[in-house]
């Protein structure tokens, strides 16, 4: 039985546009490899209070990250904090917000950009800290960190369908255009995580609007995508809150914790 797991977030990805553009996925879908799950964001609808949601299960208003301008280290036991405790290899390529929501904060680009640390939650980070990094380097990242250290959590955050819904909006050809080169990429390495023995989630912190935004409660701010693909899903489940993935996650890696998990998703 696999114990690894990697979770790719997406970050800004509305639920009808990875259903409608994302055709690598949905084509999994067909094929019974995977399934998919509308999912509601916690409130705010925004990324920071967000990323703390997804990784730790406790919504904003509970953890006190309720905007993205809140620079501190979280004060909750997640996924990183409980993986390293009990011996796994924990990585991530991602935004920099997350190196000091889990490592050190404020951000040092010259010291965190590239983390190679095992005292630290996230042992080996990839950060970068340009909202227009480009996503395919950002997945040339992650693995690159994955064939050379095999972590047993890896999470992969790129920000480019964000930062396009920013400049042009929901309902855009600029946006479901990032999602579809989202898709492509994922297209590159899902085969070879899934034979290398990974549990892959693929999900959004949030959605967008049509006035270039988030933060509120219009359901295309809050409704995100998760797909499940590996064989420790059933498939079967019918309902997934957003405060539920950090214990999926635990659950997959065969963790001792407390947070809230869906049990009808894993076929543990």
């Amino acid at each position: 039985m696999s114990n690894k797991v990697i979770l790719v977030v997406l970050d800004g990805l509305n639920y009808q546009v990875a259903r409608d553009c994302m055709g690598y996925l949905n084509g999994l879908i067909e094929q019974q490899k995977a399934t998919l799950y509308p999912i509601q964001c916690e409130l705010p609808s925004m990324s920071r209070p967000l990323y703390e949601c997804i990784l730790t299960g406790v919504p904003p208003v509970i953890s006190g990250i309720v905007n993205n301008e809140i620079v501190r280290l979280s004060n909750q036991e997640s996924v990183f904090s409980l993986a390293k405790s009990q011996g796994k290899v924990t990585a991530a390529a991602a935004y920099h917000w997350v190196s000091e929501l889990y490592n050190r904060a404020p951000y040092n680009a010259v010291r965190d950009r590239f983390t190679d640390d095992e005292s630290l939650n996230i042992q080996y980070g990839r950060f970068y800290h340009w909202d227009h990094y480009p996503d395919e380097a950002l997945f040339l990242d992650a693995e690159s960190v994955r064939q050379k250290y095999h972590p047993d959590f890896l999470l992969i955050h790129p920000m480019n369908i964000d930062n396009t819904g920013h400049k042009h909006g929901l309902d855009s050809r600029q946006y479901r255009n990032s999602a579809r080169a989202a898709d492509i990429f994922l297209s590159n390495y899902l085969t070879t995580w899934v034979e290398a023995g990974y549990q892959v989630m693929i999900t959004s912190d949030h959605g967008m609007n049509n006035d270039l935004s988030h933060g509120g409660i219009l359901p295309e701010e809050r409704e995100v995508p998760l797909f499940v693909i590996g064989d420790q899903f059933t498939h079967a489940a019918t309902d997934v809150n957003q405060t539920e993935l950090c214990g999926i996650c635990c659950q997959l890696l065969g963790l001792e914790h407390r947070k809230p998990y869906s049990p009808e998703l894993i076929a543990l």
